[in-house]
């Protein structure tokens, strides 16, 4: 069970939902951190980064492997500070939101090109070792701050809306799994495009759930949002672990 040995989760429905609801918190639980409990971004940033580092170290000097509650820990946590970064550039150093998804879709296009060049596959199923796992959250990060820009670009900036935003990052990714099952797209390929797409579709379901109606959300409470959200993650990546934990005994037992 070779998927157990890598640095990351083995792709499946329950992966992209999970990828879903965090991105969502990352949206909403900045926002909450940030507005509702007065904190500030600044501040905000500053302890989530720390947290980050501090799980990114573990993750890198003791771990090693994949651990469902560490890995989707970061991930979050890489989803707020996404979040963040957008924001201040944005609103503290008035960075238009069309310079930054050029500028981080740049970067992230690079991280891609040094990761290939250095390693010559850019598969998650070969994230076996500790460079290939940084590459990959450099990424990750990257793609988070392209994603939030990129929907408040269509959705505010462009005055698209929030559900019209959302549709069509739904739609991007229907069609993305269309051409991958139907028409044969590489898997490798169809993956990474569907992961930066689901950035975005959370942050805009992020925004459309908590804004005002008058601004074209639903205008659920942020609390509620992030805890319903929240618990629902708690609870399928402890269904993970269930599963990852009998999948290694059974293979230790030669099952």
């Amino acid at each position: 069970m070779k998927q157990f040995l890598l640095r990351v989760p083995e792709v499946t429905l329950l992966f992209w939902v999970v990828k879903t609801l965090s991105t969502t918190v990352g949206e909403t639980g900045a926002d909450f951190l940030a507005f509702d409990l007065n904190l500030g971004m600044p501040i905000v940033a500053t302890i989530m980064s720390g947290a980050m580092v501090i799980l990114l170290y573990f993750q890198f000097a003791k771990f090693k492997t994949y651990i469902p509650m560490v890995y989707w820990s970061i991930v979050i946590l890489m989803s707020i500070n996404g979040t963040l970064i957008t924001d201040i550039l944005v609103d503290n150093f008035g960075v238009s939101l069309e310079t930054l998804t050029i500028v981080f879709t740049l970067a992230m296009l690079a991280g891609f090109g040094l990761w290939y060049k250095d390693e010559k596959t850019l598969s998650i199923h070969s994230i076996d070792t500790g460079k290939r796992e940084a590459y990959y959250w450099v990424v990750i990060l990257l793609a988070f701050a392209l994603g939030t820009g990129v929907g408040d670009l269509l959705s505010e900036a462009l005055a698209l809306g929030y559900s019209t935003a959302l549709t069509i990052f739904g739609g991007a990714i229907a069609l993305v799994a269309m051409w991958y099952f139907l028409f044969g797209l590489n898997a490798v390929l169809a993956f990474w495009i569907v992961y930066v797409l689901t950035r975005p579709l959370g942050a805009s379901l992020g925004d459309f759930l908590i804004k005002p109606v008058a601004d074209g959300g639903l205008g659920i409470g942020m609390m509620s949002v992030n805890v319903a959200f929240l618990a629902s993650i708690v609870l399928i990546v402890v269904v993970m672990s269930f599963r990852a934990k009998k999948v290694l005994s059974n293979s230790a037992k030669g099952i």
